[in-house]
């Protein structure tokens, strides 16, 4: 096993890999680490008491975040004529039907959102293949799929995201950025946690939050006091 690098030997020096850090220790504990050469993200990992496999126990929403995730976000809007046009107005990277159907069919992924209008669904839902392993598949319970391109365009841009449990029962999400303030952050961190808190189906029994992890790209993961970050909720 090789040396560790000067950077990780500091991380080391700041990080205690036993203790829970409270959400605001924790945040300036990843600001204090060493820097690198670009913006980290700041990410989130919560462990969650439902099964993944029941249907009846899925966790899965949206939510605002209020000040963004710092990440300019691509939009492609599946849609015809107004719609269409509706779309590149609210800021929409990519609007249309037919062109962009084949051109995502062949493989083509260079965006971060999909919305389309529900009478474009079947179509898109044929791009399953495609979409669906990145997450990007839209569904009328995240809002991408509806007439309204504007505001779901909007809310996209803005800083909407969607989480959802994976099938090792974990949620995983970028909150922002590391360059924000630390208020900013935990604003975003906040938000976040009351929306899936909110999302605890009524079949899941137990602890429905069992742990969560705070890390930015390049730094450690610091494990977040429940308690703490409860009692303030």
């Amino acid at each position: 096993m090789g040396k560790p690098s000067k950077r990780n030997r500091e991380i080391a020096k700041l990080v205690d890999k036993d203790k829970t850090y409270g959400l605001k220790e924790a945040i300036d504990t990843l600001k204090s680490c060493p820097p690198v050469k670009f913006d980290q993200s700041i990410n989130i990992s919560l462990s969650i008491g439902a099964d993944p496999r029941r249907s009846d126990q899925l966790v899965r929403g949206t939510v605002s975040l209020p000040n963004g995730t710092g990440k300019k976000m691509r939009v492609l809007v599946f849609a015809k004529g107004e719609k269409a046009e509706e779309a590149l107005k609210a800021g929409a990277d990519y609007a249309g039907h037919e062109e962009l159907l084949t051109k995502v069919n062949g493989g083509w992924t260079d965006f971060d959102a999909v919305i389309t209008t529900p009478d474009l669904m079947r179509d898109v839902g044929k791009l399953g293949k495609v979409l669906g392993p990145r997450g990007l598949m839209p569904t009328p319970r995240a809002g991408t799929v509806t007439n309204d391109i504007e505001k779901a365009v909007t809310e996209v841009k803005g800083g909407k995201i969607e989480f959802k449990l994976d099938k090792h029962a974990i949620i995983n999400n970028m909150l922002g950025k590391l360059s924000f303030a630390a208020e900013q952050l935990d604003q975003n961190i906040r938000s976040f946690i009351d929306a899936v808190l909110k999302a605890k189906p009524a079949a899941a029994k137990g602890k429905y939050m069992k742990s969560a992890y705070l890390s930015s790209t390049m730094g450690p993961g610091l494990r977040l006091d429940l308690r703490d970050l409860m009692n303030e909720e």
